[in-house]
């Protein structure tokens, strides 16, 4: 029994999401054109972070094995 009770929520949860275009809401205006913008971006625009929000990962450091060069200032504790 209870295991129709979680597979029926996991459909009705399942349903729940919008496959519909993002508009906004009735008699609001979307928010203004960003300062040297030629035009105001539209909803999926503002909802795409750019690159500098979420940068790429960069595994270059792994991938190539070089020698670390010396470092002048790494000195060691005085005691």
């Amino acid at each position: 029994m209870k295991r129709l009770v979680v597979l029926g929520l996991v459909i009705v949860l399942s349903a729940c999401g919008a496959a519909r275009d993002l508009k906004p809401a009735a008699g609001k205006a979307l928010p203004v054109a960003p300062y040297g913008a030629a035009a105001t971006p539209k909803p999926t625009q503002l909802l795409t972070a750019s690159s500098q929000a979420r940068p790429e990962r960069s595994d270059e450091l792994l991938r190539s094995s070089e020698e670390r060069q010396g470092n002048e200032f790494d000195l060691p504790p005085k005691n």
